[in-house]
């Protein structure tokens, strides 16, 4: 029988999971909620739900190697536990391993799994891989440049436009469209009332922002390059880390953010990584993972095969997906 690896992307709007052979295909798969220690409600039940979306893709079926790409995995103590706890409570024998998703997601894009990762999803994730072997990511950094950052931006700059504390901007109108809101006072209301929209609602609003940056709105351009400057500048600053050059050096772009056809916050993050080479829209993040497994497995696996398995006849579960970190 083919090698076989169960691969694992978990973040904080989804958690995915997938069963791939040596040839690329694709066997089973399965999603599931929040796969993130910190930002589900409590460790175990991000353990739950990677426990189910892993079921999904088992079936029946056994692995060679285990690989979990997971946001939340930061600390050494978050490693042990997570391994600790993975391998007990799904079984698994052999091959397991846990990475931190941007790591998984360099690889998706690097065949050497060197380089930078940004990944913007839900929040960002960023991380840096010498070829040396070396890797520096952190879980938490002080600025943010994911969908929650966005949306957020944009939706400050409706309220300070609509209290003339900003200019006016196009987004009001976007908005107000979305979240089918009178005007930007019941918007507000809708977000801060008690048992209002909350923050998962805002991430709904990253894609508006960049259409309306898009389309030449200034205050949506200068959100869209502000979240540049800041996961280009959390780039450069992971690849100083390890003495790694920018230049020469690929930089993967990826997670929901960065698959919007807008162009203008990829052009802003490689604005702060002069002469690094972009790799964007390639396969996704769990691809990276699969990757991983087979790299230690010993075999090399097609990744565009892996990805048009994965998305084969458009049935796959994360297809509609707005983010993946």
């Amino acid at each position: 029988m083919s090698a076989r690896v169960l691969a694992v992307d978990g973040g904080n709007t989804k958690t995915l999971a997938a069963v791939a052979d040596a040839d690329g295909r694709v066997i089973g798969t399965g999603r599931a909620g929040c796969g993130d220690i910190y930002g589900a409600e409590s460790p175990d039940a991000a353990l739950r739900a990677i426990a189910d979306a892993v079921a999904a893709a088992l079936g029946a079926g056994s692995v060679d190697a285990a690989v979990f790409s997971l946001a939340g995995a930061d600390w050494p103590e978050d490693f042990e536990m997570l391994e600790r706890e993975l391998r007990a409570r799904l079984g698994l024998p052999g091959v397991v391993i846990v990475v931190n998703d941007a790591l998984g997601a360099l690889r998706s894009g690097s065949p050497d799994w060197t380089g930078m990762s940004v990944v913007s999803g839900t929040h960002n994730a960023i991380g840096a891989r010498h070829p040396d072997g070396r890797v520096f990511h952190l879980g938490w950094w002080p600025d943010g440049g994911g969908a929650r950052d966005l949306g957020s931006g944009g939706l400050r700059a409706v309220y300070r436009a609509e209290m003339g504390l900003g200019p006016p901007t196009a987004l009001t109108e976007r908005a107000l469209a979305l979240y089918g809101a009178a005007d930007p006072i019941a918007l507000l209301y809708a977000f801060t009332r008690r048992g209002g929209l909350g923050q998962s609602g805002v991430d709904r609003f990253a894609a508006g922002v960049l259409d309306a940056a898009d389309e030449g709105d200034a205050v949506a351009e200068a959100i869209v390059a502000g979240a540049g400057r800041v996961l280009g500048g959390q780039a450069r600053a992971s690849a100083a880390r390890l003495d790694l050059p920018v230049a020469g050096s690929r930089v993967v772009l990826t997670g929901g953010v960065f698959g919007h056809p807008s162009d203008a916050l990829a052009d802003a993050t490689m604005a702060e990584l002069p002469g690094g080479v972009a790799v964007r829209h390639g396969p996704p993040p769990v691809v990276g993972a699969h990757l991983l497994g087979f790299d230690r497995l010993g075999l090399q696996v097609d990744p565009g095969a892996l990805s048009q398995s994965l998305d084969e006849g458009g049935r796959s579960p994360w297809a509609a997906s707005a983010s993946t970190t």
